[in-house]
């Protein structure tokens, strides 16, 4: 069984068309680069997939099952779609707390993940003062709380410097190494060619390529395939 689905996921704003027939599977314990210009439908599509936006028509799974019905979503599910969700009076240890506590989840998971993202020295400091991307490891902490096996990621490098980038690549792909799934939103082209196993491509919300690496890129750079895949779109 594929561990993500969109079966003909349609989303629509009066006339305008988010997403367009979106058809397509997400393999088990791969990392998956879904990819596309401004505006393409991606966070839309991802935001369908988790039960933030409702379809037009058409429908998602995980596991089989659509997001809502999920019997523990956080320990089947990591989402990091976006880090401005924490309460910035409260330290990053805190924000963590009251996930942990809503989910059932022991307070100790909250030292291990804030461990496994570097933010172990930071985690009495409020998150007001927080850089971004001290808030995107942050939000990946809170992604990883209920050690879920899949992981959905609309754009976890927004902030990160280069040697933060760098961590993420090597942390997600230990994971993925773990039998993890990972679906991944960036614009980051380079650095989604050194951390992806296969490549999703959306444009004006219609799927245009999908398959390895390799058979998207033909002997290009990812970059390269995208801009034509896109025609040409940046």
């Amino acid at each position: 069984m594929s561990a993500i689905v969109f079966k003909n996921l349609t989303k629509k704003y009066g006339k305008q068309y988010a997403v367009n027939d979106l058809a397509v599977e997400i393999e088990t314990g791969k990392i998956t680069g879904f990819l596309g210009p401004n505006g393409a439908g991606k966070s839309t599509s991802l935001r369908c997939l988790v039960g933030l936006a409702a379809p037009t028509d058409g429908s998602s799974t995980i596991n089989g099952v659509p997001y809502q019905e999920l019997e523990n979503p956080l320990s089947q599910v990591g989402t990091v779609l976006d880090s401005r969700g924490f309460h910035r009076g409260l330290t990053g240890k805190q924000n963590l707390k009251v996930i942990a506590a809503a989910a059932g989840i022991d307070d100790a998971r909250v030292d291990e993940v804030l461990e496994k993202v570097e933010l172990s020295d930071a985690a009495n400091k409020r998150v007001g003062k927080y850089s971004l991307g001290m808030k995107q490891r942050l939000s990946l902490a809170g992604a990883l709380l209920g050690d879920p096996e899949i992981l959905i990621l609309d754009e976890p490098a927004n902030g990160l410097d280069p040697v933060g980038i760098a961590w993420l690549r090597t942390f997600l792909k230990k994971l993925a190494e773990g039998g993890r799934t990972i679906l991944i939103s960036s614009h980051q082209l380079a650095e989604m060619q050194n951390t992806v196993d296969d490549v999703l491509i959306i444009h004006k919300g219609k799927l245009v390529a999908s398959g390895t690496l390799s058979d998207i890129t033909q002997g290009d750079t990812l970059e390269q395939a995208f801009l034509r895949l896109t025609g040409g779109a940046a």
